[in-house]
């Protein structure tokens, strides 16, 4: 079985969209595809796969915002646009570490950095982060890290 990076399971999913008249889905990958494709044009390379990745949770991050912001206005029509978008790029992402995982993989970074404060959570960020691969999100990452080094 060939493995195949995100950008590429996106453009596949993108034309069966297409072909089986999934709007929602339809408009989805596009948004996502479009974002990655101004990403490239911007840094003027094509994007790893840690960048995509990178960028599908930086969608993800928008979708639950004006989720929230819909609710905030009784708007359930928005409310389930978001939820839906938020389905479909959510399959493109790898699958969450469980807390304990997530826990285990902090510890040990703060270890090989040798961080004892949480002035050294940069240098536990930046070792940690690579290793994760978009299975976290930054802001629950950074919470635990500076839990853990204030103890």
């Amino acid at each position: 079985m060939v493995l195949m990076d995100t950008k590429t399971k996106l453009e596949t999913a993108l034309k069966e969209a297409m072909k089986s008249g999934d709007e929602v889905r339809k408009r989805t990958i596009r948004m996502a595809l479009a974002a990655i494709k101004q990403a490239e044009i911007d840094r003027r390379t094509a994007l790893d796969e840690a960048a995509v990745i990178a960028l599908l949770q930086k969608e993800i991050k928008l979708r639950k915002e004006a989720l929230e912001e819909a609710r905030t206005a009784n708007r359930s029509d928005l409310a389930a646009a978001a939820e839906a978008e938020l389905a479909v790029v959510g399959e493109f992402l790898p699958e969450g570490l469980s807390e304990q995982e997530l826990r285990s993989l902090v510890e040990a970074a703060i270890a090989e950095t040798g961080a004892a404060s949480p002035a050294d959570m940069g240098k536990v960020m930046k070792a940690l982060m690579p290793r994760l691969a978009g299975r976290a999100p930054g802001d629950q990452v950074s919470a635990l890290v500076r839990q853990l080094l204030q103890k």
